[in-house]
């Protein structure tokens, strides 16, 4: 994976974690905050019912006699009450009296009448004078059955008698707690995505001011016959391009930089052998035979230079291009036996031979410059890495899906220690013989057009020893 696209990663990755995080703490606040709320009405609540108590308190006794038959009324009652989306059809409200002990006068569910529950907080707080509140269950292994209580004291002539609990199940809120959550989870997650598809449409059109739309309609026009498999995975590659692009509006800094960088590593030596060349050229004593091989000197480095430039020209253009603009099919047996015939010159001074071997006959759908390109380089590399007297081999296999070009040579192989560098730019490995560096971008180069061509370029060491690069091209649709 590239540096921009482990920068761009890293961005969408730190985005992610940012709203995932924000998502995690507010959906964690929503019950806290539910529950803050719901005991603020409980706490209203039980002030008002021991007011109520109060005025039946007599000498210090606490009546509780038109308790019961009130709930009765009350939980008797029918109702349909829509609150949003929630149905309520029943009271679920719950209270309870103590007297000073903390021994239940009065539930008004029927069931504790005469328990002691002075040992329960809301209890003991209120017969204390001071706020007390706490959340039960009615069934221990079930957090369902929570119930939150808030409890008052019943005074009579300014001393505590008695007091009273309400109450209130927590799940009764529950369902609004768990619809603010799906509502908040459902609102955070579509902002981020909407958020994200927002900077995808400004990236790609601050890089592309035609947009993908116009190069996909374009690119629909200019074919003879229409295929729903081709225009699927082109319209796959205009949103690659896209994402690409956008990647490189955000990263494009870092990008840029890079690549002044290492160019400016790659021509300091040449540039540096060049100046002292024509600082020694400017002696007026020099030999002839000196000055002629500090002249070819100069000359040899410009050519360098020049090729680094051509190369990382192209190299740049390629990079531009998310999309082949134009494509056809390309029958790779003959443009093999192009290039083979082509690269013999080369070969053959060198003392190397190249031979070729087809297995296959696949076509695939593409540049053919640019496959023609890609191909070359590898079979330079060969070239320049094998010994005399050794064969380059070319083969051509396929499958039902995709095609495998393969370059073996007989050289010294790749190091252990350049296995993960061989297609960054501007590395490049001594060759053999004392031969000066390439210029580090063929391989990069091949990678480039086959990642065009939605294929990937392989290197690796052969058994037997030497090195083979293995080019993948998915075949043509129609082949």
């Amino acid at each position: 994976m590239s540096r921009r696209s482990r920068i761009f990663l890293g961005i969408l990755l730190i985005y992610a974690a940012g709203i995932a995080f924000l998502l995690y703490r507010v959906v964690g606040d929503i019950d806290p905050r539910y529950r803050e709320s719901a005991e603020e009405s409980l706490v209203d609540t039980s002030q008002f019912m021991a007011s109520l108590i109060e005025q039946d308190v007599i000498a210090g006794a606490i009546n509780t006699a038109r308790l019961e038959p009130l709930f009765r009324s009350v939980y008797a009652r029918q109702f349909s009450a829509q609150i949003y989306n929630l149905h309520k059809n029943r009271v679920e409200l719950r209270v309870y009296v103590t007297d000073r002990t903390g021994r239940v006068l009065f539930d008004s569910l029927g069931r504790a009448t005469g328990a002691d529950y002075s040992r329960w907080i809301d209890v003991s707080r209120a017969l204390a004078g001071v706020y007390g509140a706490r959340t039960s269950r009615d069934v221990e292994v079930d957090p369902r059955t929570s119930v939150m209580y808030a409890g008052a004291p019943i005074r009579w002539n300014n001393e505590i008698v008695g007091m009273v609990s309400v109450g209130k199940p927590v799940q009764s809120f529950g369902q609004f707690v768990e619809d603010a959550r799906a509502r908040t989870l459902w609102v955070g997650v579509g902002s981020a995505f909407a958020l994200l598809v927002l900077a995808i449409i400004v990236s790609v059109w601050l890089v592309r001011p035609f947009g993908l739309i116009s190069d996909y309609v374009r690119w629909t026009r200019a074919q003879k016959s229409l295929s729903l498999t081709r225009m699927a995975r082109r319209a796959l590659d205009a949103l690659r391009g896209g994402f690409g692009e956008m990647r490189d509006a955000l990263t494009g800094r870092n990008y840029v930089a890079d690549y002044v960088q290492t160019f400016t590593h790659e021509v300091k030596s040449p540039l540096s052998a060049i100046r002292g060349a024509a600082e020694l050229l400017q002696e007026p004593s020099m030999p002839q035979h000196e000055r002629e091989h500090f002249l070819a000197n100069i000359e040899r480095e410009t050519r360098r230079i020049q090729e680094i430039v051509d190369r990382m020209m192209e190299l740049t253009a390629l990079e531009t291009r998310r999309t082949l603009e134009r494509t056809q099919p390309v029958a790779l047996a003959t443009l093999l036996d192009e290039l083979v015939a082509s690269a013999q010159g080369a070969a053959t001074a060198r003392g190397v031979r190249v031979a070729l071997d087809l297995r296959a006959t696949p076509l695939t759908e593409g540049d053919p410059f640019l496959l023609r390109r890609a191909v070359s380089n590898l079979l330079d590399n060969a070239i320049d890495f094998s010994p005399a007297g050794s064969t380059v081999l070319l083969s051509l296999e396929a499958d039902a899906k995709q095609a495998r070009v393969a370059v073996r040579d007989h050289g010294p192989g790749i190091p252990d220690y350049a296995r993960d560098k061989v297609f960054e730019k501007f590395y490049s490995l001594a060759r053999p013989n004392g031969q000066k560096k390439s210029t580090g971008l063929g391989l990069a180069f091949v990678k480039e057009i086959a990642a065009l061509h939605r294929g990937r370029i392989e290197l690796a060491n052969a058994k037997g020893g030497g090195a083979i690069a293995v080019l993948t091209l998915p075949l043509s649709s129609g082949h």
